[in-house]
């Protein structure tokens, strides 16, 4: 048997490689040109492959997810202060409890954390409410510009900031609020906005943020072509001449799209080894890792649904979830749609002409695709069709950071298992050819946070 082991994972073949595919039991590398079959029908696994593809030397592949906290530092109030009186002339305040509602990896939470960013030294903005009348009324919230000087009491969902007052409402003139009331409310928000130290001061106290370890799996994708007798690969056929070849491009296809629906549907875990059977490995697809861990937003077909719209990339495209820059929208067909007739010269375009307030174009793509372009103050968003968005994902758009993600093939030891075709894998002695195509992949998923589905409704 003349088994060869390609050691590339997409570059410029040898010359010895270049040969027929009805070569006798060879192994071909075919793990970039998969990605070139019909490119339309599979558009996330060609973007993976073409601008996201990155080996892996373990099917068990381990990452470090880093959010940089250095641009939020934004915290709340945990739990409301009783009413205290307010004096000008000794401004300071004791005991305000504190926490932030994002871990030490910088995962946003529901519950509150241990800010361990706060500081001696630091200026924070606090929102305050005052009255004027022993708290029969309390004023809207107004900040507080404050230098704390003490944290203490720190738990793991909170801690206490002492403080100096500085200004009031954006003004240094403390005196029309002496003998005010004064109340923190729980939910009242706050951030660092800086640092003051005296001349000759020592060095401040630190802080630092965590990374995260995170890991995913390489799932061993098989297809083979059925039996094809000696006779039958002889015999020219009515319509294609040569069966084995036109079903070698069908199961080309067919193989390209089981990695394209593990890609997009799969759910991460690892079976086994049990009974001396080896493990198996089922890699992560994008929709299930964004329900799981990312952001999942309801959206509507009706004229309202362009409002929302609007408001969920303003709150998507924040520059603190690392969001900044383009983002590749894999899109069904009726979201297409619906998207499209936003534009210019259509019904519901001149309907809401006086609200409408991002440009869509329409682009062609790299990589054979046509894309929808729609470009808002926020980011730009770049909608493809997914064909597989169907039945139940029908009216799905998922937002796709290409920086986050990664086509993991395995890779190491000079061998690659990427993409290749073994030929002639049938019995010895067989009067017939089989043939398998293998890949041994996975998705790299990481900062769910950059990611994000919307589900549309009537």
């Amino acid at each position: 048997m003349n088994t060869q082991f390609t050691t590339s994972t997409g570059e410029p073949q040898p010359s010895w490689l270049k040969v027929a595919l009805d070569n006798t039991r060879r192994r071909f590398n075919f793990g970039d040109r998969i990605a070139q079959i019909a490119p339309i029908e599979t558009p996330f696994f060609v973007y993976l492959s073409r601008v996201a593809k990155l080996t892996t030397d373990d099917p068990v592949f381990k990452m470090l997810e880093q959010r940089h906290q250095w641009q939020r530092r934004y915290f709340e109030v945990e739990t409301a202060s009783a009413a205290a009186a307010f004096a000008a002339a000794t401004p300071t305040l004791t005991g305000i409890t504190v926490g932030a509602k994002y871990d030490k990896y910088g995962r946003e939470t529901q519950t509150y954390n241990q800010p361990l960013f706060l500081l001696p030294n630091q200026v924070v903005v606090l929102e305050a409410e005052f009255s004027s009348d022993l708290g029969a009324t309390w004023s809207a919230p107004v900040p507080i510009h404050m230098l704390v000087t003490r944290v203490h009491t720190p738990t793991a969902t909170n801690v206490q900031i002492d403080g100096k007052v500085l200004a009031i409402n954006n003004s240094e003139d403390l005196s029309a609020y002496d003998g005010q009331q004064i109340r923190f409310s729980q939910g009242a928000r706050g951030q660092v906005v800086g640092t003051a130290f005296p001349e000759g001061s020592k060095y401040p106290d630190s802080w630092r943020d965590e990374l995260l370890p995170v890991e995913g799996y390489c799932q061993i994708f098989k297809t083979a072509s059925p039996m094809f007798t000696g006779s039958s690969m002889a015999t020219r056929y009515r319509g294609i001449a040569n069966e084995f070849l036109r079903v070698w491009r069908e199961k080309l296809m067919e193989h390209k799209m089981d990695i394209e629906h593990a890609m997009l549907f799969g759910v991460g875990r690892v079976e086994g080894p049990e009974d001396g059977i080896e493990p198996k490995r089922y890699t992560w697809g994008i929709v299930p890792y964004i329900s799981m861990f990312g952001i999942v937003q309801q959206m509507s077909y009706s004229a309202s649904g362009y409002n929302d719209f609007i408001d969920f990339m303003e709150y998507f495209y924040a520059p603190e979830r690392g969001n900044m820059g383009p983002k590749l929208w894999l899109a069904s067909r009726k979201v297409i749609a619906w998207l499209q007739k936003l534009g210019s010269n259509t019904f519901l375009g001149n309907t809401l002409a006086q609200s409408i307030r991002f440009n869509l174009e329409n682009v062609q793509g790299r990589f054979g695709h046509r894309l929808l372009r729609i470009d808002t103050i926020f980011g730009e968003a770049f909608f493809v069709q997914e064909p597989l968005f169907r039945g139940p994902y029908e009216d799905y758009a998922v937002a796709v950071d290409l920086r986050n993600v990664r086509y993991r093939p395995l890779a190491a030891n000079g061998i690659s298992r990427d993409t290749f075709i073994e030929t002639n894998v049938q019995d010895p002695g067989v009067d017939g050819r089989i043939d398998q195509i293998i890949t041994e992949a996975g998705l790299e998923i990481t900062l769910p946070e950059t990611h994000a589905i919307l589900k549309f409704s009537a």
